[in-house]
């Protein structure tokens, strides 16, 4: 895959080629000197594959919807051999399946819409939190959640457990050089352990944090999906990171975290018909979970606390009137054996006869991720 590593701004169609090999870093690093941006990952080290494959939120949802939502056109190896463009005019049928459908067909480059980025310039970064503050920062995040509309403005609000504490990583993000007053203000305000917040360049923000650290280890993703990140949400987070990363550390686990990912409720209007998301007329917020830890042995260990873990947030989730129960849940974040409707709802009748179809002999069977 490294060797799909182009990236080619193309100024008059306003559009870019990006091979698939790559990751968002370097794709960011290639088009600043054009002063535009595409709607890509939002830490660094994340493979563009990947990433888009399953969708793609990014700081920029908001403003022009997932990943998948920007690109005009998949270069694709069919399992036969044959190499073509897939559009929404060449073949809709596919063009649907590639818009979140994961690793079902083998992509070489993706031609994605560039935007404007005003040199490039936005404004944020991470702070970190100890306990002692945690409240504080759950309250600015209820708060932004609640309030903020601002397409502009984003935060992941990660609860961490580490070196037998729990505390937090803020990272906060403004597409621009200066955020409106107000904004982040509850943020700014907190007593903060370090804070690395400026106006600066997209590609040191998505370095800002990282996220990376824990690469070469084993690990474990879970996700819920939220319609909104209350109070007692919030607080029941904190609780199962106390909880889990109090049992989880003495089994080997190096990290334990809990991702806080608002968005606006309408992200998926700026979309067509796609195979993740199933249903585009209400929104959702992605919750992460994600578990790394170094032993083997304790590999069903983690992966049934994340499970229950997933379980008790929506649990509470429910309890307080969330319609959650068929919101699908993101790909890039769903544990291995979560079943297909449950990412793609309605859609995988149509999938698994696209499939079919495309590659009969289920060649990209032998690849990993959800298979239709």
């Amino acid at each position: 895959m490294t060797k799909f590593s182009e990236v080619t701004y193309n100024a008059t169609s306003q559009t870019v080629v990006i091979g698939s090999g790559l990751i968002w870093d370097d794709v960011y690093a290639a088009l600043a000197p054009y002063n535009v941006n595409v709607v890509g990952g939002r830490v660094t080290g994340v493979g563009v594959a990947g990433f888009t494959l399953g969708g793609g939120y990014s700081w920029l949802t908001n403003q022009y919807g997932l990943t998948i939502d920007t690109v005009v056109a998949y270069e694709l190896v069919k399992p036969n051999g044959d190499i073509v463009t897939v559009t929404e005019t060449s073949d809709p049928n596919l063009f649907f399946g590639l818009r979140g459908g994961g690793n079902n067909f083998v992509q070489k480059h993706h031609l994605l819409t560039a935007f404007s980025a005003a040199n490039c310039r936005v404004w944020g970064g991470l702070i970190t939190v100890t306990g002692l503050f945690i409240d504080d920062i759950a309250a600015a995040t209820a708060n932004f959640a609640a309030t903020v509309t601002d397409p502009k403005a984003g935060i992941i609000t990660t609860y961490n457990f580490l070196i037998g504490a729990p505390g937090i990583s803020q990272l906060l993000f403004y597409d621009g050089p200066t955020p409106p007053a107000g904004i982040f203000d509850d943020f700014l305000a907190i007593t903060y352990l370090t804070k690395d917040v400026s106006t600066r360049d997209f590609l040191s923000l998505v370095k800002a944090s990282p996220s990376n650290i824990t690469s070469s280890q084993r690990a474990i993703f879970n996700t819920v999906s939220l319609q909104e990140y209350t109070p007692t949400i919030l607080a029941a987070i904190l609780n199962e990171t106390i909880f889990w990363g109090t049992r989880l550390s003495l089994l080997s686990g190096t990290f334990i975290s809990y991702d806080v990912e608002p968005f606006l409720p309408d992200l998926f209007s700026h979309g067509a018909p796609s195979a993740y998301p199933p249903v585009r007329s209400s929104g959702l917020s992605p919750f992460n979970i994600y578990y790394a830890w170094t032993l083997a042995t304790s590999d069903e260990y983690f992966q049934e606390a994340a499970r229950q873990s997933a379980a008790q947030i929506k649990s509470v989730a429910l309890a307080e009137g969330q319609d959650i129960s068929d919101l699908a849940v993101y790909p890039n974040y769903a544990i291995y054996d979560t079943p297909l409707d449950g990412l793609y709802g309605d859609n995988v009748a149509t999938l698994q006869e696209l499939k079919a179809t495309v590659d009969p002999n289920n060649v990209m069977g032998l690849a990993g991720g959800f298979k239709f």
